[in-house]
């Protein structure tokens, strides 16, 4: 029998710090106060008998054996967790999800990734970030995010990854511009009405303006934008020719027409994955990233029958 027991909160309060680096940010995430986090922390270690954590102004750095505690810590609330699986009480997992996803996602299939969510585990608090993917990347390395549904390229590593198929570019313009529907054009064609683009350091962006140096194009009048849906505005205003992805202009779809145009270059379709750090995160977020999956090709395979021009 152990006499002075340790609590999973307090175990909770370990991690959190740990990867956070700061009892302050570990409050915040458990929605409790500083002290309390430092009350947890120095309950664990008067009852393991060591220090767990050395504070320097601010800072914080865990112990050899601090180290230790924590991936054992880890162990136990994973186990936890595994006995509510196995009682089939997801509602019993109270917590707060951490999500970060592209406004392709915020403008698409994210309400029916929630709904889904709420669900599964209805005692799951969401705590969103809309982003670009480049972004999302640096929060998720920082463990500021549990999960982060983007598009690849991917800058830093993930153990955990989900596949959520891929959606395809398009060329669309507003009624006001002369391009015929259905006619063939080139990218050069294109520059004197002006080209619509993702933001400078998106995969499409980039590609088009590789492309444009490959063939010699100026590039001055390739425009590009943080936010898609304001792409798509743009457009319908003639203000120029957009790439978009084909789900945010069907998503888009009820405003003024647009017309799709047949062009000579496109970019890759984007990928997309849902990921997350599988050994640091609570493993209801794999089963998240799960939902996540099977929402985004339900969505691909309907919008995919849609017709927007």
């Amino acid at each position: 029998m152990i006499g002075n027991t340790f609590t999973l909160k307090q175990l909770e309060a370990l991690i959190w710090v740990a990867d956070l680096g700061s009892f302050r940010k570990a409050a915040a995430h458990l929605n409790t106060t500083q002290p309390n986090i430092s009350a947890r922390i120095a309950g664990l270690e008067a009852t393991l008998g060591t220090t767990l954590m050395l504070r320097n102004a601010g800072s914080v750095q865990l112990t050899d054996k601090g180290t230790e505690i924590v991936q054992a810590a880890r162990r136990v609330l994973h186990e936890a967790e595994g006995l509510i699986k196995v009682a089939k009480r997801p509602d019993l997992i109270q917590d707060r999800l951490r999500l970060g996803v592209t406004e392709l996602v915020a403008c698409t299939w994210l309400h029916s990734f929630l709904l889904s969510l709420k669900d599964a585990y209805p005692s799951v608090s969401v705590e969103l970030t809309v982003d670009l993917s480049r972004n999302l990347d640096i929060a998720l390395t920082k463990n500021a995010l549990d999960l982060a549904i983007q598009t690849a390229p991917f800058t830093s590593s993930a153990t955990g990854i989900t596949e959520l198929g891929q959606y395809p570019y398009v060329w669309v313009c507003g009624a006001s511009l002369t391009f015929e529907e259905g006619g063939q054009y080139g990218v050069g064609d294109l520059l004197e009405a002006g080209i619509l683009t993702p933001a400078r350091d998106t995969q499409a962006s980039i590609a088009l303006n590789e492309y444009a140096d490959q063939q010699g194009l100026p590039k001055g009048r390739i425009v590009p934008s943080n936010s898609l849906s304001s792409c798509v505005k743009m457009a319908r205003d003639g203000l120029g020719v957009a790439v978009l992805p084909r789900a945010l202009v069907t998503a888009e779809a009820g405003g003024a027409p647009l017309r799709q145009l047949q062009v000579d270059w496109t970019p890759a379709p984007l990928r997309f994955a849902a990921r997350y750090q599988a050994g640091k995160v609570a493993q209801y977020v794999q089963e998240a990233a799960a939902i996540a999956g099977r929402i985004s090709e339900d969505y691909i395979r309907a919008e995919a029958k849609a017709v927007v021009f």
